[in-house]
């Protein structure tokens, strides 16, 4: 028990601590430093009122925000407990690997390529790997109903701050990390495979050195009321806070849009792009009339495992419908044929 207690305070802390988290101080520093900024450039009032309004204290206190952090001490330790279950990204590596030996033979790749060169071509494969796999999961997670029930966790937030980004339901935490797995374990696998020991990334911090200009750019104003917005011409290319934000409406015209991390061509190519909307209020949430009950600990965890099971039963019992007509047609036209 007293090990498990360590390594769960060390897993929190490590959420501000560690430059490989979202959440690392370094990253809050610079968003913060971006957002009074922002708020200083398009002020109307005095500067006490847009320092406060940069600060937004009033969202940090909300319902919706206590109910992220409760969400995220206890997902902590949810995840502690099944993380050695999960699949690990070197084991998808090394089946990779084998897998393309068997198949393939020795075939590391004897190139005159210089070492930055292959460095720079695997953090730009896994960058763009990563990015498209967090879309398109995020996507799939918004389009499939009992998965959209767990997804809801994180969309019921009234209120964005930071910290929101871990506002989500274990079930979908989990997927994301085998995603993470998947896609980490596959491009070393086929990387390794080609180049043999001359693999690495580009790195700041520990960080691949895009996803660390990413969050030094501010990628956590993408949960904020900060809403900042980019040219037209850049939210075709990379997703603003005001995109996400617009994610995050509860407007039927921004249903499904923006569902992308980081780029704005994958939105583009499966025509969910919304770009932002200058001067437009965004009320965030799953619904207007949202309630304040459904904050609770209760609708955010149990919630979902009911109505996912529920559509489930549903889909079954259609399933075994159907099956139950095509083998009455199949008897009726057996018996006609003799």
């Amino acid at each position: 028990m007293e090990q498990f207690l360590t390594q769960y305070w060390n897993d929190i802390s490590a959420l501000f601590s560690n430059s490989q988290q979202r959440l690392f101080w370094g990253y809050l520093l610079s968003a913060s430093f971006i957002a009074a900024l922002f708020s200083l450039k398009t002020r109307t009032g005095t500067l006490k009122t847009t320092v406060k309004t940069a600060l937004g204290l009033p969202h940090w206190l909300s319902k919706s925000a206590r109910a992220d952090y409760q969400l995220i001490l206890i997902n902590k330790a949810i995840y502690l407990l099944f993380n050695p279950f999960l699949l690990g990204k070197l084991t998808v590596a090394t089946l990779i690997f084998e897998t393309m030996h068997l198949s393939l033979g020795h075939r590391n790749i004897e190139t005159e390529l210089p070492e930055w060169l292959i460095v720079m071509g695997f953090t730009l494969f896994i960058f763009i790997f990563d990015d498209f796999a967090r879309f398109y999961t995020h996507k799939i997670m918004h389009e499939i109903p009992w998965l959209w029930e767990f997804h809801k966790t994180h969309h019921s937030a009234t209120s964005l701050t930071p910290l929101t980004v871990l506002r989500t339901h274990p079930v979908e935490g989990m997927l994301f990390a085998i995603r993470s797995a998947l896609v980490q374990g596959i491009s070393i696998g086929i990387f390794v495979f080609c180049f043999d020991d001359k693999v690495d990334l580009f790195t700041v911090l520990n960080v691949n050195i895009i996803l660390f200009m990413f969050n030094l750019a501010g990628a956590n104003l993408r949960h904020s009321h900060i809403s900042i917005h980019y040219y037209p011409w850049l939210e075709k290319i990379l997703i603003s806070p005001a995109q996400h934000h617009i994610h995050h409406s509860t407007a039927p015209r921004h249903f499904d849009k923006n569902y992308g991390a980081i780029l704005a061509v994958w939105d583009r190519l499966f025509n969910t792009l919304h770009l932002s909307e200058a001067g437009t209020t965004i009320q965030y949430g799953i619904a207007r009339d949202q309630k304040e009950g459904e904050q609770s600990l209760r609708a955010l965890y149990l919630s979902a495992f009911a109505n996912s099971f529920k559509i489930l039963k549903s889909r079954l019992y259609k399933y075994r419908l159907f099956a139950r007509k095509i083998k009455i047609k199949d008897v009726n036209k057996n018996t006609n044929h003799l």
